[in-house]
């Protein structure tokens, strides 16, 4: 009579089928929130930067177009309206006379104005910028050749998200005599 012998084979532990151990799985975890929490602080970077780049940007450019079409208004040859105000008074300002400056860091008396975080007019006594201004608007106006003047306005924002760079936004028109 033959014998026959069935040896059974044993697994071993290393083969990968008994799956995570509950320290792999919290490690993995732990690794998932460090990841997470890096993230979503580059969330609030790129939402602050939208905020300074998209929105404070469109303002200022909205309030450069608004400043654009009050000098626009103003007759040729105007060189008395005070158009730090609005609407601009008959006497006692610069008109579309020529000169003004539309870089922002040396405003020029009569070509410059400021408004408020919302957009509204402040008052300049004497040309000096008021305390709570949130953006400043300047603007020049130059002769472009025969009967035709260049009016540019600048805004610039005081404060924004990136450092020591300030947001600024240019329009500029041409006007033609004798409009």
């Amino acid at each position: 009579m033959t014998m026959t012998t069935t040896s059974h084979v044993r697994r071993s532990a290393a083969s990968g089928d008994e799956g995570f151990t509950l320290i792999e799985v919290m490690v993995a975890l732990m690794l998932c929130m460090v990841l997470a929490a890096g993230l979503l602080s580059m969330d609030v970077v790129a939402t602050k930067m939208t905020e300074n780049e998209g929105h404070l940007s469109s303002r200022a450019t909205e309030y450069a177009q608004d400043k654009l079409e009050q000098l626009m208004v103003l007759a040729y040859g105007n060189t008395s309206s005070n158009t730090t105000v609005f609407p601009a008074t008959n006497t006692g300002g610069t008109g579309l006379a020529l000169g003004g400056s539309a870089d922002p860091a040396g405003p020029v008396d009569g070509y410059a104005d400021y408004l408020s975080q919302t957009g509204n007019l402040l008052v300049a006594p004497g040309g000096t910028p008021p305390a709570n201004w949130y953006y400043q608007r300047v603007w020049s106006v130059t002769d472009a050749g025969t009967n035709l003047k260049q009016i540019t306005v600048t805004v610039a924002i005081r404060s924004g998200f990136a450092a020591g760079r300030q947001q600024r936004s240019t329009v500029s028109a041409l006007k033609s005599f004798p409009f």
